[in-house]
């Protein structure tokens, strides 16, 4: 599932409009990666947003 387990993150829903102002629904995802983090002395695969990605890299 796309979700951040840091953030919770989720998809968001919306509406594509075309030119002509017919709205179809359209969702956007969140980019999320696959890292590896030391929890506890743990080492344990999580998989987060791109922005908690920067946060985890900012404060190592």
């Amino acid at each position: 599932m796309a979700k951040c387990e840091m953030c919770g993150k989720g998809p968001q829903f919306g509406n594509n409009v075309s030119h002509s102002m017919r709205h179809t629904k359209r969702q956007w995802k969140p980019n999320i990666q696959k890292t590896t983090v030391y929890k506890a002395g743990q080492k344990r695969t999580i998989q987060v947003c791109s922005r908690c990605l920067r946060t985890l890299v900012k404060s190592r």
